[in-house]
């Protein structure tokens, strides 16, 4: 996938987060992010520093328009920017990168894709949950809502990979 086709997808589901946060608050069990699953498609050709970029720029422009506080999703894509690229080598193996493939279902297969998703998704949110509650919610609060935000956005993340799966793969 070529860098702008990426770019105005990352655009398109900056905007769709942005109106999800702002807009609706399911319950304080539940919050929803898709942009993990957007941190790993970045393409294979460019290194860690570019993930870590996107993910940096994606997260500032979501804590700037979202209605929540600043640096809360900086802080938690962050981590999945830098993580990107052991989660992607220890579950596709090392040639997954000589290959220079983008993640897609069709050639990596589904569960795979999804274990990758979910290690991302589950990052994110322990860390965004840790941070939010800031030591001030019980431990069984804070471990409902992980679990129950992981694999809520998990399932939103399956359809966030087919938005940036190039179609010819």
């Amino acid at each position: 996938m070529s860098d702008t086709a990426y770019f105005l997808r990352l655009a398109l589901l900056l905007v769709l987060q942005i109106l999800l946060l702002n807009l609706f608050n399911f319950s304080q069990y539940l919050t929803i992010f898709f942009l993990p699953a957007a941190i790993l498609c970045v393409p294979v050709r460019r290194g860690g520093i570019y993930a870590l970029a996107v993910a940096f720029i994606a997260g500032f422009l979501t804590d700037f328009f979202a209605d929540g506080m600043l640096g809360l999703v900086t802080c938690a894509l962050l981590p999945v920017g830098y993580a990107r690229t052991w989660i992607l080598r220890w579950i596709f193996g090392p040639d997954f990168f000589e290959r220079g493939e983008d993640l897609s279902y069709r050639r990596l297969g589904f569960w795979p894709v999804l274990l990758a998703l979910v290690l991302a998704t589950l990052l994110f949110m322990l860390i965004y949950v840790w941070a939010d509650g800031a030591g001030t919610r019980p431990f069984w609060f804070n471990l409902v809502r992980v679990l129950l935000s992981t694999l809520v956005s998990t399932a939103l993340s399956l359809f966030t990979v087919s938005l940036f799966t190039p179609e010819r793969q």
